[in-house]
């Protein structure tokens, strides 16, 4: 049994450790999330709140290696240049503006789906900025559309975001149950968003472009490109097939990696590595969390004795608070011990993909994609304010949710 002064310590290292992840750094300290978890976890295996070979076990080396595996097939789909020649011919649609939104929302929303939604909006802001401001459009509409309609696009999937691979991993649910059940929640989400889009902004986007969109040629590496979506056809094949995701993705990218001409080097410089340590030392800290009670004692307060009562409107509120709170992947791992019991499980964990996902648009801060957006926009002399996204954020995440709790209600 540990001694009093011994659980406070565990505890004050797991809070500060989780509010450097939920705001990025600690004041007074050069440290990102990856570095302040990595150092939160290591504390605590010091300190004796979780022991070194359960630190291992917590690694969820399935996880891990669907990350890398995701990363390299992005790398070699960004290096073909694939994203940008689709956000260019996106965006220079000679459509009107309501259209153009759709299209752009669409298309980053289908994108997000298959394929990390961070990485979409990385390559899709600096292009669609460009044609925007050239035509005369509004930015802020178009810029809030990318980030919400990324994060949208990815609940349909198992492997459209980092939260989403946890719990599919987790839960075992297959790729087409996945998709057949968040599908239509992130269709109608879309839609949603696209309304409140136009209502908001409805003057703004009521002219047609002053100046014609821009062409310019766009560099594509042709056969890089054909065996990158070679490799993502057999990719989406394996997955409907059945194959276990983790396997299927490293498959794909192991086809990728076997090449006479692009030396590996060139791939794995595009790897988010900070990620991936993000992520394994998160899996011990939220681990620590689970070992020393706390995480049961939380649950406790928030949601009564063994969760009774829980159901799916309830578990979704939660999740968006502690999404907010916390950040969505330490959202997934608290709550994981919760749905595990719960006899509705795999309606449980679908809710729990869904509204840690769709919490990312509540705020600018919400989710990665939409700071990437916001700091993209930013270096090209464009501001998208943390209140200008929230006047769409709030009505897009609650009226998304809404429709979400609505379709995954227990038959």
């Amino acid at each position: 049994m540990p001694i009093p002064w011994q659980e406070t310590i565990w505890l004050l290292i797991i809070l500060v450790t989780l509010a450097g992840v939920a705001i990025g750094q600690l004041p007074g300290l050069a440290m990102n999330r990856a570095s302040l978890c990595m150092a939160g976890g290591t504390l605590l295996v010091l300190s004796g709140a979780i022991s070194r070979e359960t630190a291992f076990q917590a690694i969820n080396m399935d996880t891990i290696i669907l990350l890398l595996a995701m990363m390299v097939l992005n790398a070699h789909l960004r290096l073909a240049g694939f994203f940008a020649w689709v956000a260019h011919k996106t965006v220079a649609a000679r459509l009107p503006p309501s259209a153009l939104l759709a299209l752009l929302m669409g298309v980053a929303g289908t994108l997000s789906a298959l394929f990390l939604n961070d990485t979409i909006v990385l390559s899709f802001t600096p292009l669609v900025l460009e044609v925007v401001l050239v035509v005369g459009l509004p930015t802020t509409p178009f810029l809030i559309a990318l980030a919400v309609s990324a994060n949208l696009g990815s609940v349909a999937t198992l492997i459209g975001n980092p939260q989403n691979m946890l719990i599919g991993i987790a839960s075992g649910i297959s790729f087409q149950d996945f998709l057949f059940r968040l599908g239509p929640v992130a269709l109608g989400g879309l839609v949603i968003a696209w309304l409140i889009l136009l209502l908001l902004y409805r003057r703004e986007l009521s002219h047609y472009p002053s100046n014609p969109a821009p062409v310019r040629a766009l560099t594509l590496n042709r056969p890089l490109l054909w065996k990158s979506l070679l490799a993502t056809l057999l990719l989406v094949g394996a997955l409907l097939a059945g194959m276990p995701v983790s396997l299927a993705a490293l498959t794909a990218a192991t086809l990728l990696l076997i090449s006479r001409r692009r030396p590996a080097d060139h791939v794995f410089q595009e790897v988010d590595w900070g990620l991936l340590v993000f992520f394994a030392a998160l899996f011990v800290v939220t681990r620590a969390v689970e070992t020393t009670g706390f995480s049961s004692r939380l649950l406790t307060i928030m949601l009564g004795e063994g969760g009774e009562g829980v159901g799916p409107t309830s578990l979704a509120v939660i999740s968006l608070l502690l999404s907010n709170l916390l950040s969505n992947v330490p959202a997934v791992l608290l709550l994981r011990p919760l749905v595990i019991e719960l006899p509705w499980a795999e309606t449980a964990w679908l809710t729990l993909a869904m509204a840690t996902t769709l919490a990312g648009n509540l705020t600018l801060l919400g989710s990665v994609a939409n700071l990437i957006v916001a700091e993209s926009a930013r270096r090209q002399g464009v501001t998208l304010g943390f209140w200008s996204y929230l006047q769409a954020g709030l009505p897009i995440t609650l009226g998304s949710l809404l429709w979400g709790i609505y379709w995954l209600k227990p038959l």
